[in-house]
C-alpha cells in the first residue's frame, strides 16, 4: 500500500517511508491511500475471535500489503500482552480500562506494536534510529518501555517542566541506557514544536535518522484502533455505543474513526476535553483557532494545537457540519473534574483517573439528552499515576499503588533542562 500527506494525496510514498520518517515535508501527516472495509468474513467472526486476532486483521487492512502476515500477527500477539476490560458501573454506563499494560496507560497499545513494526522495517539497515518523542504525560513512558534498550535505537523525549505528574516523570527520567530525557521550560506545545521543527530541518532529520513515536506516526495510530473493535462485540448485538474519548491531541478519536472506516458501527464520537476545548470550540462553531494550552489536572489532555485535528478534518473532507454530524465536543474545568472523582467513587466503588473523570461527565451529559444509550468511556490511564489529585479528593491511602510505580518512586532522575527555541534544540541534538 502507498501513503500520502493529508496536504498532497497526489504525492505518495511506501510504508516504509511513512512510518520511519513520521512526518511530510509539507507539515501534513501520513494517511493510507485508501482504506477498505474489513470483508463480510470478519464481521461474521469478530464477536468470536480473540482481541489479538482482531488485532491483527486490524492491522492487516493497514500495512498487510507490506509486512508478511506471520510477522503482523507476531508484532499484534507480542502487543495485546495484556487485556482491556470492559466495566460497567450502571446500566448503559461503561468503562473501557485501557491502563493494564507495563507503564499503565493506554499509549501501551501503540508503543508496543509501533516498536515492533520499527524493528521489521530497519532490519537490514545498519543505521542507528532516533526516537523523537513530545510527551503530555503517558506517552513518554510507554514509549521509554517500549525501545528500552532496543539494538539500534535511542529514544529522546520532551517533556513540558512541572506539567506531568511526579510518577509520570520517574518513567520518562529514571531509565538511562539509551532513553534520554529533556525538561522544557514550556508547554507541551512547545515540545511538539520542538520535535516537528526537527522533522521538518531535512539535514537534521537526515543525519540523525528521526522518526516520531507521537500519534502523528501512524504506527502509533492503527494499534489504537483496536480496542473500539474489542469493547464493541462485548454489548449486545444491535448495539451501537458512543465512545467517549478523553482527549488532548486527538490521536485516540482519530484511531477511532480509522475503526469506523473498516466498518465499526459507532452511534456517536464524544470528544471530552478539560479546557483545552479547542475541538469542542470547532464542532459547536466551524471556527478551529489553536491557542496556548492551559495547565490543568488532567495534564495528558493540556494540548492547545492537536495535531491529529488535520487527519480528522481529510477523514471528513473538510467538511464541518459532516464532523459535526458525528462528533460532539464536550469540555469541563478542574473543579468539576474533582467533583466527578468523588461522585464516581461515592456511586459505584470505582476509581476513576481525571482524564476518565473528565470523559465519564461528557459521558453523562450526552445520556441526558439520549436516554437508554450505552457509551464507553475509555479510561486511559491508572489512577496511581495522578496520586496527588486522587488522594485530595479520596484521602490517604485511598489508591494501591501497583508495583512497577512503586518501585520508581526512589531511583533517581536525569534530565536535560532546555528553553523552547528551536535553534538550541537543534543544536542540541547535533551534539
Amino acid at each position: 500500500m502507498w501513503y500520502h500527506s493529508t496536504q498532497q494525496p497526489d504525492q505518495q510514498v511506501p510504508l516504509k517511508e511513512a512510518i520511519l520518517r513520521s512526518l511530510p515535508a509539507d507539515n501534513g501527516l501520513y494517511m493510507p491511500e485508501e482504506i477498505r472495509p474489513l470483508d463480510d468474513d470478519f464481521w461474521h467472526r469478530w464477536r468470536e475471535m480473540s482481541f489479538a486476532e482482531i488485532g491483527t486483521h486490524v492491522a492487516q487492512a493497514f500495512f498487510g500489503d507490506d509486512v508478511p502476515a506471520e510477522e503482523l500477527r507476531r508484532m499484534v500477539e507480542e502487543t495485546l500482552c495484556f487485556d482491556a476490560p470492559l466495566v460497567q458501573l450502571a446500566p448503559g454506563d461503561f468503562v473501557l480500562e485501557l491502563f493494564h499494560g507495563p507503564t499503565l496507560a493506554f499509549k501501551d497499545f501503540g508503543a508496543r506494536f509501533m516498536a515492533r513494526l520499527m524493528a521489521y522495517l530497519t532490519r537490514e539497515d545498519g543505521r542507528e534510529l532516533t526516537v523523537l518523542v513530545a510527551t503530555s504525560g503517558d506517552t513518554g513512558g510507554a514509549v521509554a518501555s517500549a525501545f528500552y534498550q532496543v539494538p539500534g535505537t535511542r529514544v529522546i523525549i520532551l517533556f513540558p517542566k512541572g506539567k506531568v505528574s511526579p510518577l509520570q516523570e520517574k518513567q520518562l527520567t529514571t531509565l538511562g541506557h539509551n532513553i534520554t530525557a529533556i525538561e522544557i521550560d514550556g508547554t507541551f506545545d512547545d515540545c511538539q514544536r520542538l520535535v516537528k521543527s526537527a522533522f521538518l530541518d531535512a539535514r537534521l532529520s537526515h543525519d540523525l535518522n528521526l522518526t516520531s513515536a507521537n500519534s502523528i506516526n501512524l504506527a502509533r495510530l492503527v494499534p489504537q484502533s483496536f480496542y473500539y473493535f474489542h469493547s464493541s462485540r462485548m454489548l449486545p448485538t444491535g448495539v451501537d455505543p458512543a465512545f467517549v474519548v478523553p482527549s488532548g491531541n486527538f490521536g485516540n478519536l482519530t484511531a477511532g474513526l480509522l475503526a469506523q472506516r473498516l466498518g465499526l458501527r459507532v452511534k456517536k464520537w464524544i470528544a471530552a476535553t478539560n479546557r483545552n476545548d479547542v475541538v469542542p470550540a470547532y464542532l459547536r462553531s466551524g471556527s478551529y483557532e489553536t491557542r496556548p494550552s492551559i495547565a490543568t489536572l488532567s495534564n495528558a489532555m493540556d494540548v492547545g494545537a492537536p495535531s491529529n485535528f488535520v487527519r480528522m478534518q481529510y477523514l471528513f473532507g473538510d467538511d464541518w457540519q459532516r464532523m459535526a454530524a458525528q462528533i460532539e465536543g464536550f469540555s469541563f474545568d478542574d473543579e468539576q473534574t474533582r467533583a466527578a472523582i468523588r461522585e464516581v467513587k461515592s456511586l459505584y466503588q470505582y476509581e476513576i483517573d481525571p482524564h476518565g473523570a473528565v470523559g465519564w461527565l461528557a459521558a453523562k451529559k450526552w445520556r441526558a439528552n439520549n436516554p437508554g444509550h450505552p457509551t464507553i468511556v475509555l479510561e486511559t490511564a491508572h489512577p496511581a499515576k495522578f496520586l496527588e489529585v486522587m488522594e485530595a479528593e479520596l484521602g490517604a491511602g485511598s489508591i494501591e499503588i501497583p508495583e512497577r510505580l512503586a518501585c520508581l518512586a526512589d531511583r533517581p532522575s536525569q534530565a536535560h533542562a532546555l528553553g523552547t527555541d528551536e535553534a538550541s534544540f537543534h543544536a542540541w541534538l547535533r551534539r
